[in-house]
């Protein structure tokens, strides 16, 4: 269909700008197309014929999406490869990374086996994740109950340190577990509460971090929480958490890893959260209940 005058009007926008501005002498006759397909009706006109078999504005749009979609894949996968290559890179089979990783299963075998008088794991292996794993375990034991029976005691230090440091060990901490300490906190000689009373004390690992490895020493601290105190109607010393970092100096002894010294300090502490505290019934049923974890890195 043609259109044309004198007006100037339905001139072809495709043709030289520089011709008076873009517009069409007068009595120039000229031709508009109307729109086709899924054209935009406002859209400029096309200019010569129709190109048979020309995709549609949409398919265009579509196929443009979907080459996208592919290179993001794509890329995004490149850089995920990436990443598993960086933290394969930092990370040795053997257990000797000299960066911190997260917690996840190797495929190892954490322990050997298990003392059977005491309960502690041993057989650790001789690397940073073993050294890891003995420290985390030697924690939950120097922070359990067991520790305030002298004769309790007397089987877990042997089994925890070196032939060296047991002794003189031993020596200070039946000191440090004397009677008087122990009424202070409603404990007889044996380190048994009253009747009626249970007391608790149990250390739990979150996290554990090697400070120094040379092969046959380690230096190892381990962040834990807590339950502490003496569970029942009318104890003086309630049940409470704590958070603690226990810090362990380990060596290379008798095919495993002993700890020569051991030291402890506050925190980091999480603020507290206003959950309601449980009744005294329902934590010593709680840690009647529920047992421990062997902890391996």
């Amino acid at each position: 269909m043609s259109l044309g005058g004198d007006d100037g009007y339905g001139g072809d926008y495709g043709q030289d700008p520089n011709r008076t501005g873009g517009v069409p002498p007068r009595g120039h006759l000229t031709r508009t197309r109307l729109p086709e397909g899924d054209d935009d009706p406002f859209a400029p006109p096309r200019r010569g014929t129709t190109r048979p078999g020309k995709p549609s504005r949409n398919l265009v749009t579509v196929v443009g999406v979907v080459v996208l979609l592919i290179a993001a894949i794509a890329f995004a996968n490149r850089g995920g490869d990436k990443a598993s290559s960086d933290s394969d890179s930092n990370h040795d089979p053997s257990g000797t990374s000299a960066k911190s990783q997260t917690t996840a299963p190797t495929g190892q075998r954490p322990v050997e086996g298990k003392d059977a008088a005491t309960g502690i794991a041993s057989g650790f292996a001789k690397t940073e994740q073993g050294a890891q794993s003995a420290a985390a375990n030697y924690t939950v034991a120097l922070g359990s109950a067991d520790m305030f029976n002298r004769d309790r005691r007397h089987g877990i230090v042997p089994q925890i340190f070196t032939g060296a440091a047991a002794g003189p060990l031993q020596a200070k901490l039946d000191k440090a577990y004397s009677t008087d300490f122990l009424q202070k906190l409603g404990l007889d000689e044996n380190g048994k509460a009253a009747n009626g009373l249970t007391y608790i004390s149990r250390a739990v690992p979150i996290g554990t971090k090697v400070t120094k490895y040379s092969g046959s020493t380690a230096t190892v601290a381990v962040w834990c929480t807590g339950v502490f105190g003496t569970a029942g109607e009318g104890s003086k010393n309630p049940v409470a958490n704590d958070w603690f970092t226990m810090t362990l100096k380990l060596r290379w002894s008798g095919n495993d890893w002993k700890a020569e010294s051991y030291s402890q300090q506050n925190g980091p502490a999480p603020v507290n959260s206003d959950r309601t505290a449980s009744t005294a019934d329902e934590i010593a049923k709680a840690v009647e209940e529920y047992g421990g974890f062997t902890y391996a890195r």
